[in-house]
């Protein structure tokens, strides 16, 4: 049996790669998808690849990815390797942007969304405390904040605006009940 894709999503700042990195490390069993992206590198917050359009739009003609998109003025991938872990039965979790949630589900086989929420107010903190944006792009970032999926996707959904914890603890016993009914 084919592993599950699951799609990890929510406005900037409420913790998506904190939440799966943290994920990963209590279920090794899963694959952490990282993304390449049309950034540098030392743009930092989260784990990915930077590379440049150029670059990207080679790797994606190659078929380096298992899926692509463009969003904020960048392009985003995730590698192939997802494919193959998914083969192997391995779950795969993946940063997605909420935009291409329904090419993902034509795509993958087993497809199931993780969708993180948080306070407004904690994720302005969040923003601001990673240094990355203006404050005139932490403005419009928030606005987006509360954008709804698109109405065929189901998600489970968790508010991240505790402890890193008691958010994983949550997601786990909802992707994994059978495991937390025991």
């Amino acid at each position: 049996m084919s592993g599950r894709f699951i799609a990890v999503v929510g406005p900037s700042g409420v913790g998506k790669d904190s939440v799966m990195a943290a994920l990963a490390e209590a279920r090794p069993d899963l694959f952490l998808a990282r993304r390449a992206i049309t950034r540098p590198s030392e743009a930092g917050g989260e784990d990915f690849d930077g590379i440049d359009e150029n670059t990207f739009l080679r790797l994606e003609a190659e078929g380096a990815f298992a899926l692509s998109w463009a969003a904020h003025g960048l392009r985003y991938g995730i590698p192939i390797a997802a494919d193959m872990a998914l083969a192997e039965g391995r779950d795969v979790l993946a940063n997605l942007s909420r935009a291409v949630l329904t090419e993902a589900k034509l795509r993958f086989d087993r497809f199931e969304v993780l969708s993180l929420t948080a306070a407004p107010e904690v994720l302005a903190a969040r923003l601001r405390g990673r240094g990355r944006e203006s404050e005139a792009e932490i403005t419009a970032r928030l606005a987006r904040a509360e954008r709804v999926l698109p109405d065929h996707i189901a998600a489970i959904e968790i508010d991240n605006s505790g402890p890193l914890k008691q958010t994983v603890a949550l997601a786990l016993a909802a992707l994994y009940p059978e495991r937390a009914a025991r």
